[in-house]
C-alpha cells in the first residue's frame, strides 16, 4: 500500500506539474484569442444569470445550473488554497491566481456551451450532458468520453466526497470539540436530504445557500480590509511587483521567484474555479435555455465570483493582513494563515471562517454528488443512479471519520486526468464554439437581453 501511496503521489508531480498548467493555461490563452474576450460580455452574463429563460428547455433555471456549478467549486480552495500559493508562492500568486481566473472564464465559457449543443434528451425528459457527450457526438470518441467518465466518478468520491467531509468533520473537532462521528452522521443524513430528491433538489438548495455563504464570507473579507485600510494600497502594490520580480524573505513572506510565484498561483487558481477539468458542463446542460450560447455565458459568471472575486478578495486579506502582523503571522501558511486573518475580528472573525468553510464544503459534496452521478449513468445506464447515491451518502460518514490521505492524492490524480479528454474536445471542438458564438451573439442574428427576451435583428 505505501508502494502504491509513493507512485500516486510520484505520478500527482508530473500530472500537475508544469506541462498540465501550460495546457490549461494555454487553453485558457487559446479559447480567450479565439471568441475575441468573450470576457468583455461579463455584465450581460450576470444579468442573464438571474434572468429566467421561459421559452427555453431543460430542468432547472439558469440560475439554479450555475449555483449548482459555484456550490462545487467555491470550496477549501478559495480559502485555504489562496493562502497555500500565497505561503508557497509569495505575495505575486495571487495576481497569477486572479489572471487565471480571468483567462478561465473563456474555457468555462465554451465548455457550457459545448454541453448544452451536444446534450441529449432520456425518456423520462432528463437533459445530459458534458464533456463524455461532446466527445462521443461531436468528435465521434466514444472510449476518450468513457475514460473521461471513469475519471470523473473517481475523482467525485475523492475530491467531491471523502476528503470534503473530513475537512469539515476535522474543523469542527478542532473549534467545536465534537466527535468526528457525530458529524459524519449529520452531514450523512443531511446530504441524503437533498441527493435523493435528484438535480432538482439539488439545485434548490444551492440557490439559497451559495448566495448565502458567498456574502457572509465576502461581508468577513470587507470588515478585515476596513480595518487593514492603511495597508491595502501596499499590498496591492505588492501583490502586482512580486508577481514579476524575485521576491526576497522577509516582513512576514517566503522568498519567491517569479517562476514559483507564478507555478503557485496559476495551480490554485485552476484548481478553486476548475476551468478546464469538465466538471461544471455537466450540470450546465442541465439548465433552461434556448441557446447554448445564453448559458455558456451564464456559467461563464461562476468562474468570475469563484476566482476573480472570491480568491481575489482572499489573497489581498492574507497579504495585507501579513504586513500589517508580519511577526504575528509570520511563517504560518495554509490554514493556519487564513485562521490569523480572520483571528484579526475580535470575537466573531473564527466563527466567519469556521461558517464560511461549514457552507463552503458542504456545497462541494452536494455539487459533486451531481457530477459523480452523470458519470455513472452514462457508463451504466440509470440502474446505477439510486445505488450510486446511496453509496454517495454512505462515503460521506466514511470521509468523515477515517484518514484520508492516500485518497487525497488520488482523487488529485483523478481531477488531472479529467482534464485531458476535456481540453481535447475544447480545441478539436473550437470551430464550432467560435460559430454557435458568431450565429447567436456576434453577428446580431439573435440578440441576447437580460429579460430573458430573444429579440430577432433586422440584419441583412
Amino acid at each position: 500500500m505505501q508502494g502504491f501511496h509513493d507512485f500516486i503521489s510520484f505520478l500527482n508531480g508530473y500530472l500537475w506539474g508544469l506541462p498540465m498548467l501550460i495546457a490549461l493555461f494555454g487553453t485558457h490563452l487559446f479559447l480567450t484569442y479565439r471568441l475575441k474576450f468573450i470576457q468583455r460580455h461579463t455584465i450581460t452574463a450576470i444579468k442573464l444569470s438571474v434572468s429566467k429563460d421561459k421559452a427555453g428547455a431543460g430542468d432547472v433555471s439558469q440560475f439554479g445550473a450555475l449555483t449548482t456549478a459555484l456550490a462545487a467549486t467555491i470550496g477549501t480552495g478559495n480559502i485555504v488554497g489562496v493562502a497555500t500559493a500565497v505561503g508557497l508562492g509569495g505575495p505575486g500568486a495571487v495576481l497569477w491566481c486572479w489572471l487565471t481566473g480571468v483567462f478561465g472564464m473563456a474555457t468555462k465559457y465554451a465548455e457550457a456551451l459545448l454541453a448544452v449543443k451536444y446534450r441529449v434528451r432520456t425518456s423520462d425528459g432528463t437533459m445530459l450532458g458534458g464533456p463524455m457527450y461532446a466527445l462521443e457526438k461531436g468528435l465521434g470518441l466514444k472510449w476518450l468520453a468513457v475514460l473521461f467518465c471513469i475519471f470523473t466518478a473517481f475523482a467525485a468520491f475523492g475530491i467531491g466526497n471523502t476528503v470534503q467531509a473530513n475537512s469539515i468533520a476535522t474543523m469542527v473537532k478542532e473549534t467545536f470539540g465534537i466527535a468526528p462521528s457525530i458529524t459524519g452522521t449529520i452531514m450523512a443524513v443531511l446530504t441524503a436530504a437533498v441527493i435523493l430528491g435528484g438535480v432538482k433538489s439539488i439545485a434548490t438548495v444551492c440557490e439559497m445557500l451559495v448566495p448565502f455563504m458567498a456574502i457572509f464570507y465576502v461581508l468577513g473579507c470587507v470588515i478585515i480590509l476596513f480595518l487593514n485600510a492603511p495597508f491595502v494600497g501596499p499590498a496591492v502594490a505588492l501583490i502586482v511587483k512580486s508577481a514579476f520580480t524575485p521576491q526576497a524573505a522577509g516582513g512576514g513572506f517566503v522568498g519567491a521567484s517569479v517562476m514559483m510565484a507564478a507555478r503557485y498561483g496559476i495551480a490554485r487558481g485552476l484548481f478553486s474555479n476548475e476551468s478546464g477539468l469538465g466538471s461544471a458542463p455537466i450540470v450546465a446542460a442541465a439548465a433552461i435555455t434556448r441557446n447554448p450560447v445564453r448559458q455558456a455565458l451564464v456559467s461563464m459568471t461562476g468562474t468570475f465570483w469563484d476566482t476573480v472575486v472570491v480568491c481575489a478578495m482572499t489573497g489581498l486579506v492574507l497579504v495585507s493582513s501579513v504586513l500589517r502582523d508580519p511577526v504575528g503571522l509570520n511563517k504560518l501558511t495554509a490554514a493556519a494563515l487564513t485562521k490569523g486573518a480572520f483571528a484579526q475580528i475580535p470575537t466573531v472573525g473564527p466563527l466567519i471562517l469556521t461558517v464560511g468553510l461549514l457552507t463552503f464544503v458542504f456545497s462541494t459534496i452536494l455539487g459533486w454528488s451531481y457530477y459523480g452521478e452523470r458519470a455513472m449513468e452514462y457508463l451504466l445506464g440509470k440502474r446505477a443512479i439510486l445505488p450510486y447515491r446511496l453509496f454517495w451518502v454512505a462515503a460521506v460518514y466514511v470521509g468523515a471519520t477515517t484518514s484520508l490521505t492516500l485518497v487525497w492524492d488520488l482523487a488529485d490524480a483523478m481531477n488531472a486526468l479529467m482534464a485531458i479528454p476535456n481540453l481535447v474536445a475544447l480545441v478539436l471542438l473550437s470551430k464550432v464554439i467560435v460559430s454557435e458564438t458568431k450565429t447567436f451573439l456576434w453577428d446580431g442574428g439573435l440578440e441576447l437581453e437580460a429579460t430573458g427576451e430573444v429579440r430577432t435583428a433586422a440584419k441583412k
